[in-house]
């Protein structure tokens, strides 16, 4: 997929590592913690504030559910040891039953809700925000600009953070640069096994992010036309996109717009970057 303004991949990497570096020079903080959560975008996210910060300066935090699977927690702490970076593990199922105990009566008579997947999020976000405060280090965002585009994020969350370090890339890009990285190291510092595996935000039983999005070969080529090729949704479908899936996107986009009013601070890495106010088309 290409970058814009046609920039080759390289200078992506550049661009985000230097960018990631100035922002902590600037902060005056030296340590980065995010959470590690066995898919693409946090190991990417681990990769670029290690190749920005060095290995000594950045911490990983794994968050396992009872949604969670085994290969997901494995692939993190693979991450992490190709990585060089320390870890800790906090389990949220305690956490999140107590929670769901104490609001029982938010929840009768319902059946499976997406609340349950976003009180998870948010339990997560609230265990980062902690190490963050006691051990003076800024949080990285690890959404990217799929996500971002079609509300798929929680609010005080997983949106949460001091920077967003992908937010300007797709999820097709997001893919490409971690390939790239693998190849700049000469090594496997993301795992294969994380490289291949379908992209879930494990909220629930099964979940995979095609049951709630289009998928990404699809989804990414009709946002890139909307957004930095300025394009009306007209003009996508003229180019012989499905006109059903081009109204749904455009649908779910406009319905998020109100998530970017309160997303931290993007790295950009293009003139079209997921900032307030979204563009209506």
């Amino acid at each position: 997929m290409v970058f814009e303004p046609s920039r080759s991949i390289a200078e992506v990497h550049g661009l985000l590592t230097e960018k990631l570096r100035g922002f902590f020079a600037g902060a005056g903080k030296t340590r980065a913690v995010l959470g590690l959560s066995g898919g693409i975008d946090s190991a990417l996210v681990a990769a670029l504030a290690v190749d920005a910060l060095g290995p000594d300066n950045v911490h990983g935090i794994l968050m396992p559910s009872e949604f969670s699977s085994k290969g997901s927690v494995d692939d993190s702490l693979a991450l992490a040891q190709n990585l060089g970076i320390d870890t800790d593990t906090v389990p949220i199922g305690a956490i999140y039953r107590k929670a769901m105990e104490e609001m029982a009566g938010f929840f009768e008579g319902a059946g499976w809700s997406v609340a349950q997947e976003n009180l998870q999020a948010r339990i997560r976000g609230a265990i980062l925000m902690t190490w963050s405060n006691r051990f003076d280090a800024l949080l990285l965002n690890t959404s990217n600009k799929s996500e971002l585009f079609m509300g798929y994020g929680t609010l005080y969350g997983d949106l949460c953070g001091a920077v967003m370090v992908i937010a300007d890339l797709y999820k097709l890009q997001v893919y490409e640069l971690s390939r790239y990285i693998n190849t700049l190291h000469g090594r496997e510092i993301i795992p294969a096994a994380i490289l291949e595996k379908a992209p879930s935000a494990e909220l629930h039983p099964g979940q995979k992010d095609s049951d709630s999005l289009p998928p990404y070969d699809q989804l990414d080529p009709v946002l890139h036309a909307l957004c930095e090729e300025e394009l009306s949704p007209d003009e996508v479908v003229a180019r012989g996109t499905d006109r059903a899936l081009v109204e749904r996107i455009v649908r779910l986009k406009n319905a998020a717009a109100f998530k970017a009013m309160q997303i931290p601070q993007v790295l950009t890495v293009g003139s079209h970057a997921v900032v307030p106010p979204f563009k209506q088309v």
